[in-house]
């Protein structure tokens, strides 16, 4: 009876022992998961608003699809002028000389490293692209253009994108949207940068 009992308690003592190690493993796991893919998330929005970027110095606007934004950096060009001023007489501004030259946009992506092809794909899916909106308002008298790229957080967390996981994390939820950018307001900043 005695070797019975010993037996029974050491199974109880196993079964606490795990459940106690699943109890902190858990919510470890979580954060480890959430920072990861939450990295290659906000990467990739820091990319995808420097190429909103790049379109607006071409275009004077935001692409609102990432078809045209990626039309637009594969087959338009930066615009620079250089403005020579007279060497022998600086102070006559009268004597200057314009010169406009032009870059390809793809030049300067392929120089980064940056695959338009894929930049509109959320990490850690199977295939889900970012939201993406973009439009012009008047904001304090003066037509701006504004842009909002993002994703619903549940949309690349995968198994941890459920509300269960609230109570390991009071500022998850995973039904906010991370995003850069607003269109109220002319504004590229991310949400994540706060």
């Amino acid at each position: 009876m005695r070797t019975i009992f010993n037996i029974l308690l050491v199974l109880i003592i196993g079964l606490l022992a795990y459940l106690l190690y699943a109890n902190i493993k858990e919510p470890i796991a979580f954060q480890a998961e959430k920072q990861k893919r939450k990295e290659a998330v906000t990467s990739k929005l820091d990319i995808i608003r420097k190429c909103q970027e790049m379109c607006r110095d071409i275009t004077g606007g935001f692409a609102n699809s990432f078809d045209s934004l990626q039309y637009v950096l594969e087959n338009d060009s930066f615009k620079f002028e250089n403005i020579i001023v007279d060497p022998d007489d600086p102070s006559n501004t009268d004597l200057f000389q314009t010169i406009v030259t032009y870059s390809m946009a793809k030049d300067s992506i392929d120089k980064l490293g940056w695959n338009l092809d894929s930049l509109r794909y959320i990490p850690f899916t199977d295939g889900q692209t970012f939201n993406i909106q973009a439009d012009t308002l008047t904001y304090q008298k003066t037509l701006v253009s504004v842009v909002e790229v993002g994703t619903k957080w549940k949309n690349f967390m995968g198994d941890y994108g459920d509300t269960r996981f609230m109570k390991y994390d009071q500022s998850y939820d995973p039904n906010k949207t991370i995003k850069f950018g607003d269109m109220s307001k002319p504004n590229l900043g991310g949400n994540w940068e706060r």
